[in-house]
């Protein structure tokens, strides 16, 4: 299934800066909170400039492929890569540290589990796959020339 390239372009600029935005947001409000908060985000922080790279990808290669530069497909299927690596992984994190044994916690919640997998996780696997099969395609990279 291919998209069309504006929709790509302006999907993944909006999204990306919203991210950007949001994460930004966050570690504002975390470096304003209490003492463990601040304590918490200076443990985080190399995770947090990661993905903040991650999302700087998605952004710039949506503006690439908005503005059809060829380096914008490069990053954008890039990012596309990526997105789709840190899924899967933190998928697998989360359902393997739910697998662990907790007897003194709550009973393991697996619907909740299993629906946000189907409601997070397919569709964006299913919207980068498209994105990368229309970035390879051959009247992408006509257009793209």
């Amino acid at each position: 299934m291919e998209l069309p390239l504006a929709f790509i372009g302006w999907f993944f600029t909006l999204t990306s800066a919203g991210a950007i935005l949001l994460g930004a947001a966050l570690v504002f409000m975390l470096a304003r909170a209490g003492d463990l908060q601040r304590r918490y985000l200076s443990y985080s922080y190399l995770n947090d400039m990661i993905l903040a790279a991650v999302w700087l990808l998605g952004l710039f290669g949506g503006i690439g492929v908005i503005r059809l530069q060829p380096w914008g497909r490069y990053l954008l299927e890039l990012f596309c890569w990526s997105l789709i690596v840190l899924l899967l992984l933190s998928t697998a994190s989360r359902l393997y540290a739910l697998k662990q044994p907790n007897p003194d916690g709550p009973p393991v919640n697996w619907l909740g589990a299993i629906a946000g997998i189907t409601l997070i996780l397919i569709p964006v696997l299913a919207i980068c796959a498209a994105t990368i099969i229309t970035l390879r395609g051959p009247e992408t990279l006509k257009a793209f020339s």
